[in-house]
């Protein structure tokens, strides 16, 4: 490499590391904001989902009007992941899923209404490595679903079909557009909420965006129009930690995987998510989950992908946690 150049390189990565430390010091604030977008982006025909999106519903949240006095009840439903294949398996581990459920007094009609991943959760969590592209390649959107029909046994034989409160017609239409709206500008699924360690006074570096938070935000929105809602029985949710000391912004797909003076963390970026890319056998997975302690415990290592950005996480003990904890109603 000519003198010429060794200086550009030289030049760009101390202004990256600049930009880093400024962005970890100066400014950044946690936990790092949820980035929205104007508009839902048609996803790429590559991701493809072992179970069809929304399959009875409509995938773009519409949601019908009601009439302004009709009185509407709101259901909180939870059931255990995948309850539909595996029963009450992940529920035994509290890994559920939750969804809200209206009922009109007027016409005697049922709905639900979820948010949850339109390529399922490996894909949310995972890229995928593609030979062809140096950037690992994400599937990770989430959307609302609105269907007709509550189905009673699917959330109360293993989960929770309760009701909490009861809305009119124009709230519900009201909260109606707004699902609308934050199913356009909230669009990417984030399985992770990272913390600085399990203490209640820990630092919150990455919120989770998952359908548990969809719920909670709907929740919120109810409440701001009117309703009053209350459980008689706890609210518990699902939260999967990651523990870390405080993270380091690295960049986005073209200002690592697009300079060569980066390919050294360019590729042990691959290298960590070839770790964990779908459709292993179960040899290759057994390697991988060896390769996978190595990294996250052995040395500490963690990458993490959130607003369509990298960031490095220095792992803490107890590294990962599947928590069940109750968030009251607002």
């Amino acid at each position: 490499m000519s003198h010429a150049g060794s200086v550009l390189c030289l030049n760009l990565l101390l202004f990256l590391h600049v930009v880093a430390h400024f962005r970890n010091n100066a400014q950044q604030q946690w936990p790092v904001p949820y980035r929205r977008v104007d508009s839902r982006p048609a996803a790429d025909s590559f991701c493809e989902a072992l179970f069809p999106f929304c399959p009875t519903g409509d995938g773009d949240g519409r949601i019908p009007s009601m009439r302004d006095g009709d009185v509407i009840s709101v259901y909180r439903l939870q059931t255990p992941v995948w309850e539909f294949k595996y029963g009450d398996l992940l529920g035994k581990l509290h890994i559920m899923h939750d969804a809200i459920g209206f009922s009109s007094s007027e016409t005697g009609s049922n709905f639900t209404v979820e948010w949850y991943e339109l390529f399922q959760l490996g894909n949310c969590t995972f890229p995928h490595i593609r030979p062809e592209e140096y950037a690992p390649f994400w599937c990770n959107q989430g959307a609302a679903c609105f269907f007709g029909g509550i189905e009673d046994l699917h959330w109360s034989q293993n989960g929770t079909l309760e009701k909490i409160g009861e809305i009119t017609g124009n709230q519900f239409n009201d909260m109606a557009q707004w699902v609308q709206d934050d199913n356009e500008t909230g669009i990417y699924y984030e399985t992770w909420t990272v913390r600085s360690d399990p203490s209640p006074n820990a630092t919150v570096w990455f919120e989770s965006y998952d359908c548990s938070q969809f719920v909670h935000r709907t929740y919120r929105k109810l409440t701001e129009l009117g309703a009053k809602l209350s459980s008689k029985s706890q609210t518990n949710y699902t939260k999967i930690y990651l523990f870390s000391g405080e993270p380091t912004y690295l960049g986005n797909d073209s200002s690592i995987f697009g300079q060569p003076a980066l390919k050294n963390l360019a590729g042990d970026i691959r290298t960590f998510y070839h770790t964990f890319r779908p459709h292993q056998t179960f040899v290759d997975f057994a390697v991988s989950l060896l390769e996978a302690y190595e990294k996250v415990v052995l040395e500490k290592s963690f990458y993490l992908y959130y607003n369509f950005e990298y960031w490095h996480l220095p792992m803490k003990p107890p590294y990962i946690q599947i928590s069940y904890e109750e968030v009251p109603l607002p």
